[in-house]
């Protein structure tokens, strides 16, 4: 907990369009819905040795920041604390030590909390500079869903041109980036979701082929559109009752990407199909990953902002919310409402 969160602990609870004394920050005090999430007033942060300053021009929302706020997460931050793991914004001031950034430098980063507030401390090593012409609310999510699929992609399947990828939550965040970054890579990219809205909004983003799995047996389709064959890689996002079918329509030396648990259950695969297929079951923790390398991170996100740079990505942003209504925001992730990324802003 720093030194502003403890302060603001100590303070009565604020309503949610209390005005601000200094900044804003959106705090979660304690475990629960998004209805318990507050609009506080906190003291300016002062940069560390190796810190500057990001003024937060988005933050960007995922789908475990829904399970962080409400204790379901394995990763648990003290409370009080911000929510919101990746951000985008500009460098107002600059700690003891630092180098390769100045004020006035377009950057994103990943917090892994506390990036719904108007500024926050960070170290230098988890922020990449972005290109001067890239809007920042694009930028602000890139790290967790292009983050987690590049290093899925290349780094745990070795995806190869031409190989076909069959994407599972295909419409959310993770599943656009696999759709875009599977095309990217040389990928067939075929895309499965539960609703034809969501499936067009594939189409829209470059899947070859569509399977609505809300209506459609997804083994049988699976195989249908690959001749028989089956999927070279799955990725999967959703769990529950989904991943077993996908892993059965997995091909021979398939590679069976789990990515999370979207749908909340975590599967129970019988680990004979892993070996009648000869296929591959590979975990994508991509928190650890980053721990482990973080320079490789750093490499990939700045590819990956060369590509929105050159519009090879969309980096979509569905819906962008003040941080008044933070409530909002997480509702919609909640409900699966959401196409590509929700942000949350100081001000909209």
């Amino acid at each position: 907990m720093d030194a502003a969160e403890k302060m603001a602990q100590t303070r009565p609870p604020s309503p949610i369009l209390r005005k601000a004394i200094s900044m804003k920050a959106v705090l979660c005090r304690r475990a629960g819905p998004p209805e318990t999430l507050e609009l506080a007033d906190l003291p300016d942060p002062v940069p560390a040795k190796g810190d500057v300053v990001v003024d937060i021009a988005a933050a960007a929302l995922n789908f475990f920041d829904t399970l962080i706020i409400a204790g379901k997460y394995q990763y648990k931050p003290e409370f009080p604390f911000s929510p919101a793991a990746e951000f985008s914004g500009t460098v107002s001031a600059l700690g003891p030590g630092v180098s390769g950034f100045k004020v006035g430098d377009k950057v994103c980063g990943y917090s892994g909390h506390g990036a719904a507030r108007e500024k926050l401390a960070i170290s230098t090593d988890r922020l990449v500079l972005v290109p001067p012409t890239l809007d920042l609310d694009r930028a602000a999510g890139l790290f967790v869903t292009y983050g987690t699929t590049i290093h899925a992609l290349q780094d745990r399947a070795k995806i190869k041109p031409g190989e076909t990828l069959a994407v599972l939550g295909a419409a959310g965040g993770t599943g656009l980036a696999a759709i875009e970054l599977g095309k990217i890579f040389g990928a067939r990219v075929i895309a499965c979701a539960s609703s034809e809205d969501k499936l067009e909004f594939c189409r829209k983003h470059g899947a070859d082929e569509v399977i609505d799995y809300s209506k459609e047996d997804l083994k049988e389709r699976l195989r249908e559109l690959t001749g028989g064959k089956g999927a070279d890689v799955v990725y999967d996002p959703v769990g529950g009752p989904y991943a077993e079918p996908a892993l059965r329509s997995t091909a021979w030396e398939g590679r069976f990407l789990v990515i999370g648990f979207a749908a909340g259950e975590i599967p129970k695969i019988p680990l004979n199909l892993a070996l009648l297929k000869g296929c591959e079951i590979v975990g994508v923790f991509w928190g650890e990953f980053i721990r482990r390398h973080p320079e490789r991170l750093r490499a990939q996100i700045k590819s990956l902002l060369q590509w929105v740079h050159e519009g090879r990505l969309s980096a979509h942003v569905d819906a962008t919310y003040p941080f008044e209504r933070a409530v909002e925001a997480f509702a919609a992730i909640g409900a699966r409402k959401v196409k590509g990324k929700v942000l949350l802003k100081p001000k909209v």
